[in-house]
C-alpha cells in the first residue's frame, strides 16, 4: 500500500537478527544525529508518497558512507537484506531507486542549499575550540567525462594541467568541514573569498562584535581567514582589514628575501591544535608593504636554520596564537586527503553539463596563444644570445676558419635581430588583444560549461556529516587511545564489524550487540564506546526504539 502511495509511507520494523554485516555503522547513529544529520530536513525537503521514508534515505547514504561504499553504483554489490535489516526494512533501495530519490530531494537547488547553509551555521556556533577562526582552500576534482567542456586547473598531486572543477573549502581550525562553494570557471582563491565567501561568512558566523565595539576599538575584527600563499595581495589585504576582517597566510618569497638576525628570535612554548605543546624560535617584526599596509610578520625558526615567514593583520592575539594557526592549516591539507582516500570525495553523483551564464568572463584564448607564443620566442632569444656568448674568436686559426666563423656569428646576430623584432611585434598585437572577455563573444565550440552540482552538494553534505559524526566518535575513543590515528582506525574497524539486533517492543529498546575486534585492549576501548552511546539515550529515528549498545563479549 505504502509503494502505490496509499500511505504516507511503509514503517519501521525490526526484527531478532545475528550477524547482521556491516552493522556496526550503527554506532555511528547518535553521533550522525547530533551533528544533524536530520535536522530540519522534514521542513526543508519536500518528499513524496511512497514505500521509502525521507529519513530512510538520509541515515542509508550516511552509513553507505561510513561503510565505506565508494559510490551508489556499488550499491548493486552490497547485500541489500543485510542493509535492509539495519534501517528497519526488508531492503536498502536499489541503485536506480536512490537515484531517483536523491534526484527529487535536488530537484530544485534552494533546499539542499538552504539545509547545508543552517547545518555550516550550526557547526560555527558550536566550534568551542579556536572560534571565529575560518581555513580557506582550494580542492581540484578532476574531470574525465566528455559531456561538460571545463577549464584546465593544475592539480599538484599529478603536477598536470588538466581538465578539472575547483571547490573551495571552508574549514575550523582542527580541519571539520564548514561549507563547501564551486566555481564555474576556476577562479582564483582570491576572488573566490572576495565574491563568495567574505559575504557568506559575515553573514553567517557567529559570535561577531557589534558594530559599535567595532568602532570603539580600532583593531578589533570581526573574525580571521586563513589561506596560503595564493592568496597573498596587499591590495587584498588591505581590503579585508577595512572590512574588519584579519588574515593569516605565509609570506612570499619576493616579501621577504633575506634572513632575520639569529639574535632576534627567542624561545615560545606554543601548543597546536592537537594539544600537543611545543617550544619554538620564534620572532616578530612589523613590515610595511608596498602598498603602504603595516602587518606582523611573525617568524620560525628551525634546527636547520630555515626560516619561515608569516604575515597577520591581526595586531591582538599574541605571535604563539598566529603560529598555531598558521600550523594547523595542515588539518584543511589532512581532511582532504582522508576525504579522498575514505569518502570518495571526487566522485561524481549526477551526470550531464549545463550552460554557464554568458555574462561570465573568462581569459581571452586569442590572448593566452599569444602570450604562449611569446614565451616561447624568449625563450629562443635567451638560447641563442646564450650560445652567441659561448663562442670564442678563433686566434690562432686559420684565416678560412676566422671567415667562416665571422659568417657564422653575423648569421646568429641576424636571427637574434629578427627573433627581437618579432617578440615587439607580439608585445604590440598583445596590446590590441583583451585579457578577459565574456562567453558570449567565444565561439560556441570553446565555450566552458559546468556540470551539474545539486546532486554532488547534496552527497557531499551527507558526507560532511558523516566526516564529523566519525570525529565525534574518535574523541570518545582517545579516551582510552593517544594516537588519532589509532583511534580513527578502530573506530573503522567497529564500523565493518558485525552485530546482533534485539527489539524489543514492550520496553521499546532496539538492542545493538557489536561483536568483538581483533585484539583485547581494542575490545577494551569498545566496550567503553558502547557505554557511552547507551548513555545518549538516542531513539531510532521514524520509531519509538531506544538504541543500547552492548559488547558482544566476556566481561
Amino acid at each position: 500500500m505504502a509503494a502505490v502511495g496509499l500511505l504516507p509511507e511503509a514503517a519501521l520494523q525490526f526484527q531478532r537478527c545475528d550477524d547482521v554485516r556491516q552493522g556496526g555503522v550503527l554506532c555511528a547513529l547518535p553521533a550522525l544525529l547530533a551533528v544533524g544529520l536530520l535536522r530540519r530536513v522534514p521542513e526543508s525537503f519536500a518528499w513524496p508518497r511512497g514505500f521509502y521514508p525521507m529519513e530512510v534515505v538520509f541515515v542509508a547514504l550516511a552509513f553507505l558512507a561510513l561503510a565505506r561504499v565508494r559510490s551508489l553504483e556499488a550499491l548493486r554489490y552490497e547485500p541489500p537484506g543485510e542493509w535492509g535489516k539495519l534501517l528497519g526494512l526488508d531492503r536498502i533501495p536499489e541503485v536506480k531507486t536512490m537515484r531517483r530519490k536523491i534526484a527529487t530531494l535536488c530537484e530544485q537547488p534552494e533546499p539542499s542549499s538552504q539545509w547545508s547553509s543552517q547545518l555550516a551555521q550550526d557547526w560555527m556556533a558550536a566550534t568551542a575550540q579556536n572560534p571565529g577562526y575560518y581555513y580557506i582552500d582550494g580542492h581540484v576534482r578532476v574531470y574525465h567525462g566528455e559531456e561538460a567542456h571545463r577549464p584546465r586547473a593544475y592539480v599538484a598531486r599529478e603536477e598536470l594541467c588538466l581538465r578539472a572543477t575547483l571547490d573551495y573549502w571552508v574549514n575550523a581550525m582542527d580541519g571539520q568541514p564548514f561549507f563547501v562553494v564551486t566555481q564555474d570557471l576556476n577562479e582564483r582563491l582570491i576572488e573566490s573569498i572576495r565574491e563568495r565567501i567574505i559575504g557568506r561568512l559575515k553573514a553567517e558566523a557567529p559570535g561577531q562584535p557589534s558594530e559599535e565595539e567595532l568602532a570603539g576599538e580600532p583593531r578589533l575584527h570581526r573574525f580571521v581567514i586563513v589561506f596560503d600563499r595564493e592568496g597573498y595581495s596587499p591590495k587584498f589585504f588591505k581590503e579585508l582589514l577595512e572590512q574588519r576582517i584579519a588574515v593569516v597566510t605565509y609570506a612570499k618569497r619576493c616579501q621577504s628575501t633575506e634572513d632575520w638576525p639569529v639574535e632576534e628570535f627567542s624561545k615560545k612554548s606554543v601548543q597546536l591544535i592537537n594539544g600537543q605543546t611545543m617550544e619554538l624560535s620564534v620572532a616578530e617584526r612589523g613590515v610595511c608593504l608596498s602598498n603602504g599596509l603595516w602587518v606582523r610578520e611573525v617568524r620560525h625558526r628551525d634546527e636547520q636554520g630555515h626560516q619561515t615567514a608569516i604575515l597577520s593583520t591581526d595586531f591582538i592575539r599574541p605571535l604563539e596564537k598566529v603560529l598555531a594557526a598558521i600550523f594547523a592549516r595542515w588539518c584543511q591539507e589532512n581532511y582532504f586527503r582522508y576525504m579522498m582516500e575514505h569518502f570518495n570525495l571526487d566522485r561524481l553523483v549526477q551526470y550531464g553539463a549545463q550552460p554557464i551564464p554568458e555574462t561570465k568572463r573568462v581569459v581571452n584564448p586569442l590572448r593566452r596563444a599569444l602570450e604562449s607564443q611569446l614565451r616561447r620566442e624568449r625563450g629562443l632569444l635567451q638560447r641563442e644570445r646564450a650560445y652567441l656568448g659561448a663562442k670564442s674568436f678563433p686566434a690562432a686559426a686559420s684565416a678560412a676558419k676566422k671567415a667562416a666563423f665571422e659568417q657564422e656569428q653575423g648569421q646568429r646576430v641576424a636571427q637574434i635581430r629578427l627573433r627581437e623584432g618579432k617578440i615587439a611585434e607580439l608585445r604590440e598585437r598583445g596590446k590590441t588583444v583583451p585579457k578577459h572577455v565574456s562567453l558570449k563573444e567565444l565561439p560556441e565550440a570553446d565555450r566552458f560549461t559546468t556540470l551539474r552540482g545539486v546532486s554532488k552538494h547534496f552527497v557531499d553534505t551527507i558526507k560532511m556529516i558523516a566526516y564529523r559524526a566519525e570525529t565525534g566518535l574518535v574523541g570518545v575513543v582517545r579516551d582510552k587511545l593517544n594516537r588519532e590515528e589509532d583511534a580513527r582506525a578502530l573506530i573503522r574497524q567497529v564500523f565493518a564489524s558485525s552485530v546482533n539486533l534485539i527489539p524489543n517492543e514492550e520496553q521499546k529498546t532496539l538492542t545493538v550487540q557489536v561483536h568483538p575486534l581483533t585484539t583485547p585492549s581494542h575490545n577494551e576501548v569498545l566496550k567503553h564506546l558502547c557505554a557511552r552511546l547507551t548513555e545518549t539515550e538516542t531513539i531510532y529515528p521514524k520509531t519509538e526504539l531506544r538504541l543500547i549498545f552492548e559488547f558482544l563479549g566476556p566481561g
